[in-house]
């Protein structure tokens, strides 16, 4: 019976190529302040989907090789497969909501499952980077081939990695504690009016005693574009929220003259480090940035 077998060269650069993109979304793949994902279901889904995305690009060139170009089809299935990844991690965070004690927002949700997805190109890119060097350098020894393999596909990793980290808050604006009055039924933040709907005594002594609030500042105004939309804040106060739990009310403010922004909450935990921390560490979500092109026009008022 005459069967086509793989070589021994095509599987070293087969399972090497699965390795280095398999760590490559392992390493993306970070347990941060937000708790998100979850230890272990959400570490295992994200792992295999890695692996998958890995495999696929790994055996891309050996593909390629043997003519076999039905199998170079698989990329195109694999990008759909990733885009039902990101459908399906928007549900579950979603359905999620109503579960949390502040909702994240829509627009956190989506880019929430859009890094996820991306994150699966990463271990695929560097999959079949990794397969191409080794059939490029194409030595005789396997180690020399896995060694060189193995330092392209991290340093493509890193490039990947760079080029796809976002901004967070503390990049654009100053974070600082804010000093709370309330004044009847009406709090105040430094001065500036958050919200009338402290009506009972209850709720007035719970936010003099225990209440904290943060005022973000942005360097320079045009950031106050970034800052003011909705689904920005709420991304940070649900960060906030996240890391101190809340006891009762939140609230959130924007000052349209100077462009902060306030976040009033009375925490479970009274640390209002923790809370400028997690509202610094808040991602810019992609949906509300601006470009520097943008920036630069005189529809700000720069001359």
């Amino acid at each position: 019976m005459n069967q086509e077998s793989i070589s021994h060269e095509h599987i070293i650069m087969i399972v090497t190529a699965i390795i280095v993109g398999t760590l490559a979304r392992i390493f993306s793949l970070k347990e941060d302040f937000r708790q998100y994902p979850s230890y272990p279901n959400g570490y295992l889904i994200h792992i295999v989907t890695g692996f998958i995305s890995a495999a696929l690009g790994a055996v891309a060139i050996p593909a390629l090789l043997t003519k076999n170009f039905v199998a170079v089809t698989f990329l195109a299935i694999a990008i759909q497969q990733f885009r039902d990844v990101r459908k399906a991690e928007k549900e579950s965070l979603t359905d999620l909501e109503n579960t949390e004690y502040v909702f994240r927002g829509n627009a956190y949700i989506d880019g929430i499952a859009k890094s996820f997805e991306s994150r699966n190109y990463f271990s695929l890119v560097v999959a079949f980077v990794t397969a191409l060097t080794i059939q490029i350098v194409n030595s005789k020894s396997d180690w020399i081939n896995i060694l060189v393999g193995f330092i392209v596909g991290l340093i493509i990793f890193y490039i990947l990695k760079r080029f796809s980290k976002g901004k967070t808050i503390g990049d654009i604006a100053e974070v600082e504690q804010g000093q709370i009055e309330v004044r009847d039924s009406e709090l105040y933040v430094n001065d500036l009016f958050v919200s009338n709907l402290i009506g009972s005594d209850y709720a007035s002594q719970l936010f003099n005693n225990e209440g904290l609030a943060v005022i973000i500042t942005p360097h320079e105004y045009q950031f106050s574009l970034t800052l003011n939309n909705l689904g920005q804040r709420q991304a940070a106060l649900f960060e906030a929220v996240r890391a101190v739990g809340v006891k009762r009310y939140h609230f959130t403010r924007k000052d349209f003259e100077t462009g902060k922004v306030i976040l009033a909450i009375v925490p479970l935990m009274h640390d209002i480090d923790r809370i400028i921390e997690a509202v610094k560490k808040t991602p810019l979500l992609e949906s509300v940035k601006k470009t520097e092109a943008v920036m630069d026009t005189n529809l700000f008022g720069k001359k």
